[in-house]
């Protein structure tokens, strides 16, 4: 069967209201033993299994869990084992899956690729769970009378306890979080409840498993590595209808928010994972505006929430990066030190805080439960994204080299009054500019070229023919060497900035100001160069 369900790590300021609403009369507190399972080198983890054998209560149960159809919704199987052949392997210290179990099931799919008796040799007990879990149940009566009809319900789960390491029990991990899984009827039940909890409790959605964590305890890690965009994950065709192809977008821009925004609620100030929310995050952006009228579920309110996010989060990345990156290549070149350690403490708004603000977390739901609708409700399902999608991208095209014309005319004219020029050029941008800085035609640019490189990524699925497979792969290699470029000019520009503004309370900076003025003409001139290779190379739809 297929589960569906939601997890959300709880702040400690709001657990005593949230365990009001959890114990109550009709709740049921369970003490779980679980011994989970893996092969030396994590074969399962690296493919999205978790293989456990639970004490739930008075039974012992066999569970499997694998990916599913969204990113609510994963395989589960479960088997009530023989508690007497399970305690005479307690007893022996011998407890063991029996993958026999998923012969001629659904599940067996999961273990694609494995051969099932080598690897049952090959598992072992890698960690423990000891947990204890209050459950109660939600209902909400249906009441259209009819005799098939199915009520709404929701089993709410509160976990609180520790993974143990398999081989050294001193090695622990504290979990407490909660769960909603849809038992009976609509999905829109699970979402509002779940919504009505994170909006009352502050909750920040997790997609880290108790597998994975266990996974991560006997690696000696907190957090899983930060995760970028793989369009391998973009389930589109030819065939694939507006409403479906928008669903399949948002959907592979989650896959890479919700591992990264996890990591960052859990504690994580790594620059990757920030570097690859804020992507992910950028990339949504495109989805939703470029193809906003795909669909008629597309809310425009998420979009300045998810704008401000970034925003929040400009000052923490541009700095790390310098602390991180471009510090320790300048003092290879011999440059005095720059230490960004202070400005980063002093920063008011934190990864943390910007991913756990309760707007941007409620727009998470939207968006999984977006993902998860059912595309063919809509009235555009009987009309083919390809056809749609060839417009947007020749208009997008178009108004990147037209405005890049008009660039170079700014460039190179040789005026005074540039400032009406420029205006002209602000006739045709967006509305989404944020700043003086990000006015300036060279950052609008650089805007499009970002647009026009994720339209592409999004669409090229969708025009694949082994005829145009070189053409396509060529055009998409040109475009992003391109973005890069600009992308690298835009952010050594402001990197400059803060050096130079920095040299006023600390002169080593100083350095590193002249040294990226230095670079910064070497990075124009390659800019230039791929947007005119860009330029002159053949589109792929």
């Amino acid at each position: 069967m297929q589960e569906i369900e939601l997890k959300f790590l709880v702040p400690e300021s709001r657990l005593k209201g949230l365990m009001r609403q959890v114990q109550v009369k009709s709740s049921k507190l369970t003490q779980l033993a679980a011994h989970y399972y893996d092969t030396l080198d994590q074969q399962l983890a690296k493919a999205g299994i978790g293989l456990r054998i639970r004490k739930e209560g008075d039974a012992w149960v066999q569970t499997l869990k694998a990916g599913g159809d969204g990113i609510a919704a994963r395989l589960e199987h479960n088997a009530i084992l023989d508690n007497e052949q399970v305690q005479a392997m307690l007893d022996n210290n011998a407890l063991m899956p029996d993958l026999s179990i998923y012969k001629d099931t659904p599940a067996a799919a999961a273990f694609d690729g494995f051969k099932l008796k080598e690897l049952a040799k090959k598992l072992t007990q890698r960690y423990v769970t000891d947990v204890q879990r209050t459950t109660r149940f939600l209902t909400e009566k249906t009441s259209d009378g009819l005799e098939d009809s199915t009520d709404n319900c929701i089993e709410v789960a509160y976990d609180q306890g520790e993974i143990i390491h398999g081989e050294d029990d001193t090695q622990r991990e504290a979990i407490q979080e909660i769960e909603f899984e849809l038992i009976s009827g609509d999905l829109d039940f699970l979402f509002t409840t779940a919504k009505a909890w994170c909006k009352r409790y502050k909750l920040s959605l997790s997609t880290v498993t108790k597998a994975e964590r266990g996974g991560l305890l006997i690696k000696g890690q907190s957090h899983s590595q930060a995760v970028g965009a793989n369009l391998n994950e973009l389930n589109v065709s030819r065939k694939t209808s507006l409403p479906t192809f928008v669903r399949a977008a948002v959907h592979n821009c989650l896959l890479q928010i919700l591992p990264n925004s996890s990591a960052i609620v859990a504690g994580s100030t790594d620059h990757e994972h920030v570097l690859q929310f804020y992507i992910g995050i950028d990339r949504l952006l495109t989805a939703i505006t470029t193809f906003a009228s795909f669909s008629d579920e597309i809310n425009p309110d998420w979009q300045p929430i998810l704008k401000q996010t970034l925003t929040l989060l400009d000052d923490y990345r541009e700095l790390t990066y310098l602390a991180e990156h471009l510090e320790p290549q300048l003092q290879e070149l011999g440059a005095p030190a720059t230490d960004w350690t202070t400005d980063i403490d002093t920063l008011k708004i934190k990864p943390m805080d910007a991913v756990k603000a309760n707007d941007f977390q409620l727009i998470l739901l939207e968006l999984i439960a977006f993902t998860m609708s059912d595309p063919k409700l809509e009235p555009q399902n009987d009309k083919l994204a390809i056809d749609k999608l060839t417009k947007i991208l020749s208009q997008q095209y178009k108004d990147l080299l037209n405005f890049n014309k008009k660039r170079d005319d700014i460039e190179n004219s040789e005026i005074d009054d540039i400032q009406s020029l420029e205006a002209e050029i602000s006739d045709i941008k967006s509305d989404d500019s944020k700043s003086s800085d990000e006015e300036h035609p060279q950052y609008e640019l650089y805007r499009q070229l970002k647009t026009l490189r994720y339209m592409s990524e999004f669409s090229a699925p969708v025009f694949h023919k082994k005829s145009s497979k070189k053409k396509t792969k060529l055009w998409l290699k040109n475009l992003i060497k391109a973005q890069k470029a600009l992308n690298k000019y835009q952010a050594y520009t402001q990197y400059q900035q803060r050096y130079q503004l920095k040299s006023a309370s600390d002169s080593n900076a100083l350095y590193g100001a002249g040294w990226i003025i230095a670079a910064l003409e070497k990075d124009h001139q390659r800019a230039e160069k791929r947007l005119t290779k860009l330029k002159d190379g053949k589109k792929f739809w």
